[in-house]
């Protein structure tokens, strides 16, 4: 080899020296930067993603409260049920385990579909529930051949479950899947947390309203995991707080006994203590049962409720809108008082008609031959359209309206229930906020017998009548009684702050309740037949709300009516006379069927309440009733 061939190839291997350590010189310099970044810059980051991969907080579901009659009763149950789990990366051979669990825990087609659809979404390493709700047979089987299946396993949890199902249903309401609207109704109020260990939340009635009450505080573990999630030991325990009893002002003898006289009607009854204005009784029928809510209930099961013609879905009670009729003629006859529009000695005179002054615009009295000269007292206990006529004409819609606005219509009435409506007490404003068009004075005339735009709830109703009941005290109705955790109980509190119509000293308020207990015992009363016997002293109204107007010359007559076309029937009533304890309403649609008549039942109801004796074996059915249906007997 030449010199010049030795220094091209010296200078060769210079050139490649020179690459190679210049590669392997930015190699290094990009390892040092990136350590540097790794371990320096986002030494925070990567050392909270570690911590999060070794520790792992479980959450753990607190025991739901239970709902307690004002007897101590139990209304609704936690059913212990029992799953069986897989944990997928313990099984080798996941389809000859299931062929070997099929005989033992009675395996589906259903069952084993539904688990591979979900294995197939699951981590490796979280269990997957195989079938739900083992029965105490499966449980029993499992439990004698549980050691030839390692990573199987029973869970247990708790289920709500509603003993007394559609009697109660309007009342307690149920628990459901916490769905996407609650997701985010519990992100929005930061209560999210409180929910990682449930699947359920109260929706309606009772359940959804004391919600935060009855659910309790979720409790949680800290585990240590290895890379594979599995858990190694358990490092802290929080346990969950269990949701508080709650006791409601319900009595469910009397709840079952009127929902037994309201059987195949669309009715509701609402009793309250007018002592405190709590509730007693609350029945809308039909119901619905509850518990498929819980696990989920099916669309076409879900459709069939909402396309029900009897709307089993709404409580009447406080979401079935009537036009509140005669009901409201004794607070139509206090407001006037009031008002100086009228005194006790006015007289009118109650012809079968009265006419519209400056038209020749008739209205008809209910009773074809009129009532003759009338005082205030004897409207009443005759229940005579033409004279409110008259009074409606005097006060005018404005004066009504405020009147009537106190005694709680057109108003949310405030109980502890999500689902209600104001109704429509109508005025000048409403009607052109919502027709476009003037208040007329004809307008007037029918809202003075509780007909024309007005429509009311019967919970409505219940509060004016026990408005009137307290001397003008008016009060919120309520369901509450009492709630308790451990030996801690917080009794339910009125509001401090009550509305007062007029004086309480004013002798008005015994004289409409005076009239009204005239109209259930007075020979001219128009409900003497069904109420003057009582021993211990019925007062009552009743009311027949049209369902559609009829013409100016056509006579109703209910059994050439269509049933869904026929007037609704209303009563509200209170009892005892001289010491009230006991205010109700009750509506049956359409009159009511197969024989079912109002009057009838309102003093049946009253019988049960104030003549145990003579109703004991009644008594002792519902009691029996009771007990069994808590047992889950039928």
């Amino acid at each position: 080899m030449n010199l010049p061939d030795f220094e091209q190839q010296e200078k060769l291997f210079i050139r490649r020296t020179l690459v190679a350590f210049s590669l392997v010189l930015i190699g290094f310099v990009v390892l040092t930067i990136t350590l540097w970044h790794l371990q320096i810059d986002d030494y925070h980051y990567y050392q909270t993603r570690s911590n999060q991969n070794d520790i792992k907080m479980i959450p753990l579901a607190p025991t739901r409260g239970i709902i307690y009659d004002r007897n101590g009763i139990p209304l609704v149950k936690n059913i212990k049920m029992f799953d069986l789990t897989v944990m997928p990366y313990k099984i080798h051979n996941m389809k000859a385990l299931i062929s070997a669990l099929t005989p033992v825990i009675y395996l589906t087609p259903e069952d084993i579909k539904t688990f591979w659809h979900t294995l197939k979404r699951s981590s490796h390493y979280r269990e997957v529930v195989l079938k739900s709700e083992l029965s105490s047979v499966e449980m029993a089987r499992f439990a004698v051949n549980q050691f030839k299946f390692d990573g199987v396993n029973i869970e247990s949890y708790y289920q709500r479950e509603y003993p007394y199902g559609a009697a109660l249903v309007h009342v307690l309401g149920y628990v459901s899947r916490i769905n996407d609207t609650d997701y985010r109704r519990l992100k929005k109020a930061g209560e999210l947390e409180n929910y990682l260990a449930d699947h359920n939340i109260g929706k309606q009635g009772i359940e959804g309203y004391y919600e935060s009450l009855l659910h309790g505080k979720t409790g949680y573990q800290e585990v240590e995991v290895d890379n594979h999630g599995r858990i190694v030991r358990v490092l802290k325990e929080v346990p969950p707080v269990a949701g508080k009893n709650i006791y409601l002002t319900l009595d469910l003898p009397l709840q079952l006994y009127v929902e037994s006289q309201l059987k195949g009607q669309r009715a509701a009854v609402l009793i309250e203590n007018p002592s405190d204005a709590s509730v007693l009784a609350m029945v809308s029928c039909p119901g619905y049962d509850p518990n498929p809510f819980v696990k989920g209930i099916s669309f076409k099961a879900y459709r069939q409720l909402l396309t029900n013609k009897d709307l089993p879905l709404i409580n009447r009670v406080t979401q079935g809108l009537y036009p509140p009729a005669s009901t409201v003629k004794p607070y139509m006859a206090m407001s006037a008082l009031l008002d100086k529009v009228i005194s006790p000695q006015t007289i009118f005179f109650g012809g079968p008609t009265w006419t519209l002054p400056g038209t020749n615009r008739r209205y008809r009295d209910w009773k074809k031959s009129g009532h003759g000269l009338l005082d205030v007292t004897k409207a009443i206990e005759e229940s005579a359209d033409t004279f409110f006529y008259q009074v409606a004409f005097e006060m005018g819609i404005d004066r009504i309206h405020s009147m009537l606005s106190q005694f709680g219509y057109g108003r949310l009435s405030g109980i502890d229930l999500h689902e209600e409506y104001p109704g429509l007490l109508p005025s000048r404003a409403w009607k052109m906020r919502a027709h476009h068009q003037s208040w007329y004075q004809g307008d007037t005339i029918s809202v003075g017998i509780g007909q024309g735009y007005w429509t009311a709830t019967p919970i409505q109703m219940v509060k004016a009548l026990v408005t009137l009941l307290n001397n003008g005290r008016v009060m919120t109705p309520h369901l509450l009684y009492a709630a308790k955790l451990g030996k801690k109980t917080s009794y339910y509190k009125s509001p401090t702050r009550v509305g007062q119509i007029a004086s309480a000293s004013s002798p008005y308020w015994a004289l409409i309740r005076k009239a009204m207990f005239g109209m259930a015992n007075a020979p001219n009363g128009t409900g003497y037949k069904y109420f003057h016997s009582a021993p211990y002293g019925i007062a009552a109204k009743s009311g027949t709300a049209q369902v559609f107007s009829l013409k100016q010359n056509q006579v109703y007559n209910a059994k050439t009516i269509p049933l869904r076309l026929r007037d609704h029937i209303l009563y509200t009533a209170f009892a005892p006379y001289k010491h009230p304890t006991i205010a109700m309403a009750l509506i049956l649609e359409n009159g009511g069927d197969d024989g079912v008549v109002a009057g009838p039942v309102v003093r049946h109801i009253l019988d049960y309440i104030f003549l145990p004796d003579s109703s004991s074996e009644t008594q002792m059915q519902m009691a029996d009733r009771a007990e069994a249906l808590h047992h889950g007997h039928t």
